[in-house]
C-alpha cells in the first residue's frame, strides 16, 4: 500500500483551510486517511502551519511520499532537514548530538527569520495606516477651509445689503423730524 502525506480541504468557498493528513493513495483527497498530522492556512501572512512534526518525522522514516505542497511545508518546518541528519546518525557519518546542535542552530535563525517578517508586516501595516490618517486630516483640513470661505463669502452679501439698508433709515429719519417741526 502506497502512503502519501497530503493535503485534505476543509473550510468554506475561497477561504480553504487544509489538513495535513497521511493517507493511502487510493483514497480520495477530502476522503478516509490514516492519520492527521496537522493544519495548514494559506490565507494568512505568513501562512499558518501546524503540524506535528515527531509523527510527520516517523511517517517520512517509514516511507510516505508526501506531495510537491506537503514537501514544501515539511521543508519550511524543518521536518527534512531532521530527516536528513538523522539519515546521517544511522549511517554513522554523524553523531546524534551534532546533528541536534544543528537542528537547533538551523531552528533558532529559522524562527528569527520568520520573526522579522511579521515585524516588518505589521511596520508596513501601521505606515500605511499613519500615511492614510495623515492623508485623511489633509483632506479634512482642505474641506474645513473651504466651508470656512464659503461661510465667510455668504456673511459678506448678507451684509452689503443690510449696509443700504442702514444707510437709507437715517436718512428717513432725518427727515421725519424736519416735517414734524414745520
Amino acid at each position: 500500500m502506497a502512503v502519501k502525506i497530503r493535503l485534505a480541504r476543509r473550510g468554506r468557498k475561497k477561504l480553504a483551510m487544509y489538513d495535513i493528513v497521511v493517507a493511502d493513495a487510493r483514497a480520495p483527497r477530502d476522503g478516509k486517511f490514516i492519520e492527521k498530522i496537522g493544519t495548514y492556512n494559506p490565507n494568512t501572512n505568513p501562512a499558518s502551519i501546524n503540524l506535528n512534526e515527531d509523527s510527520a518525522l516517523r511517517w517520512i522514516l517509514n516511507g510516505a511520499q508526501p506531495t510537491d505542497t506537503t514537501r514544501a511545508i515539511l521543508s519550511y518546518k524543518g521536518v527534512l532537514l531532521k530527516k536528513h541528519l538523522q539519515v546521517g546518525v544511522n549511517k554513522g557519518a554523524i553523531s546524534q548530538e551534532v546533528a541536534d546542535s544543528k537542528f537547533a542552530d538551523w531552528k533558532t535563525t529559522k524562527d528569527a527569520k520568520i520573526t522579522g517578517k511579521t515585524d516588518t508586516l505589521s511596520a508596513a501595516k501601521d505606515a500605511d495606516k499613519a500615511a492614510r490618517m495623515a492623508r485623511e486630516t489633509e483632506i479634512n483640513a482642505a474641506r474645513a477651509a473651504a466651508i470656512a470661505k464659503k461661510n465667510v463669502v455668504e456673511e459678506e452679501v448678507v451684509e452689503a445689503p443690510v449696509a443700504e439698508a442702514e444707510v437709507e433709515a437715517p436718512v428717513a429719519e432725518t427727515e421725519a423730524p424736519a416735517e414734524s417741526a414745520e
